[in-house]
């Protein structure tokens, strides 16, 4: 038998586990939600978990900082799997779990909505920046190295461009004397015109 579990894996009290217990519960800031998260990010009522044939499903509940599985806004009820990871706004990470269960083990309650504390005490609020290995951080020199390659880009561009234009003008002269100026002069010698 499988029961399923949520660990906060950023946020307010990283560890913290809720386990998922009842037919539907909510998560929000709200104290009476059956998973909640005292945070200024997360909506009173921020999404629902609805139990349904054996699998939870998750909606938002028109949040004001979304609610995401796996970076993906939710725009309707989404099925979680184990191993999903479902984020409040920006700054609150879940991992949703599953784990199995002895079905001859004696059972504390019912299935109704119970918030575990975490195993440790829980640190202080800190909104650390990402480590260096998160893609984010990744994403930036990436987009400079595009701005350069399209500054690079556009100036050959502007280049070739003005080089054919001047050899448009120069050949535009019916009688070749424009190949005999200052920045042509090179090019007429190579291909063997006479200039005085």
């Amino acid at each position: 038998m499988s029961q399923f579990q949520l660990v906060m894996r950023s946020g307010p009290t990283p560890g913290t586990t809720f386990l998922l217990e009842g037919d539907q519960l909510t998560i929000g800031r709200d104290s009476s939600n059956g998973v909640a998260i005292n945070d200024a990010e997360i909506s009173r009522r921020h999404s629902r978990l609805s139990f349904q044939g054996g699998k939870y499903v998750i909606e938002d509940l028109g949040s004001t900082n979304g609610t995401f599985v796996n970076g993906q806004r939710l725009a309707g009820p989404v099925v979680l799997k184990p191993g999903d990871v479902i984020s409040l706004g920006e700054q609150i990470v879940l991992m949703y779990d599953a784990i199995n269960i002895d079905p001859g083990a004696t059972m504390a309650s019912a299935r109704k909505p119970v918030r575990v504390a975490p195993a440790a005490p829980a640190p202080a609020p800190s909104y650390a920046p990402a480590p260096a290995s998160a893609a984010p951080p990744a994403a930036a020199p990436a987009r400079r190295s595009n701005s350069t390659l399209i500054i690079i880009g556009a100036a050959a561009l502007v280049s070739i461009c003005l080089c054919i234009s001047l050899f448009l003008y120069a050949d535009a002269d019916p009688t070749g004397a424009r190949w005999c100026t200052f920045p042509f002069r090179i090019a007429a010698q190579i291909m063997g015109a006479a200039c005085p």
